[in-house]
């Protein structure tokens, strides 16, 4: 039976989709959540791939599989997370945010910043998952501020999930470099800001200029992050669990509140 004991809230670097079919260090990381942690009542999820104007949250019993990629082999394409829903739960997190207006929606589903991680910890799709959309006309204190209202659904045996990548320019990809300075000196700043506490560093990241334009060229992919450490609650824990930087301008740094 799901226990009701307290989740740990995570942010997946989820990188390229094909981390779906492929095991790597990134994976295995993934991996051990499952037998790190006790087994969630349901999964609440805000991904990079979701955003939207205003805060949707997904409400149906059976939320289909998005494939929201192009250029990858048939086999990524044929990758089903038929993982449930709650739409009673997201009737009472959307209660637990008023005033704040969120739309039940219908529509959504999982996209691939949630079933390719998802797929790796919780391979039988048997837990329910939700996604919450971001509201992309907010700032990022706004996104920082809506996780510390959320971090209370983790007393009720719900984690809480981020997805996407702290440095993300698929427009600077190089297939042969270990790392731009610029994307390698972000996220070591976003690592010690983390690591160290000092949080409000990562909501201010734009002050980094240049490096943090180059490494966060659209805000869509770093946001997730900003509702995982608006989690954290007095006496956790704060642990990278997995780092790294991909095709010179991908971050894999995934980190764990516990």
């Amino acid at each position: 039976m799901p226990n009701s004991q307290k989740m740990p809230a995570v942010f997946y670097a989820h990188g390229s989709p094909m981390n779906a079919l492929e095991e790597n260090a990134y994976t295995r990381v993934w991996q051990s959540f499952a037998t790190r942690f006790a087994r969630p009542k349901a999964i609440l999820v805000v991904s990079a791939h979701w955003t939207t104007r205003g805060t949707g949250i997904t409400a149906m019993a059976h939320p289909k599989t998005i494939h929201d990629f192009g250029g990858f082999p048939q086999a990524l394409f044929d990758v089903q997370y038929p993982a449930p829903g709650d739409p009673a739960l997201a009737a009472e997190i959307a209660a637990m945010l008023q005033p704040l207006p969120v739309h039940l929606d219908q529509d959504w589903g999982l996209d691939h910043g949630t079933w390719s991680v998802l797929i790796k910890t919780y391979p039988a799709a048997d837990i329910p998952v939700l996604q919450l959309s971001l509201d992309m006309t907010q700032a990022p204190a706004y996104h920082f501020a809506l996780g510390q209202k959320l971090a209370k659904l983790r007393e009720q045996g719900i984690m809480l999930v981020g997805s996407g990548n702290v440095v993300h320019n698929l427009r600077r990809m190089d297939f042969q470099s270990a790392g731009f300075d610029w994307a390698l000196r972000f996220n070591a700043h976003m690592r010690a800001a983390i690591v160290s506490g000092d949080f409000a560093q990562v909501v201010d990241y734009q002050a980094l200029g240049q490096d943090a334009m180059l490494s966060v060229p659209t805000a869509e992919h770093f946001l997730p992050l900003l509702y995982v450490l608006g989690a954290k609650q007095e006496g956790d824990t704060v642990e990278i669990a997995a780092d790294g930087i991909e095709l010179g301008s991908i971050s894999m740094m995934t980190v764990v509140i516990a």
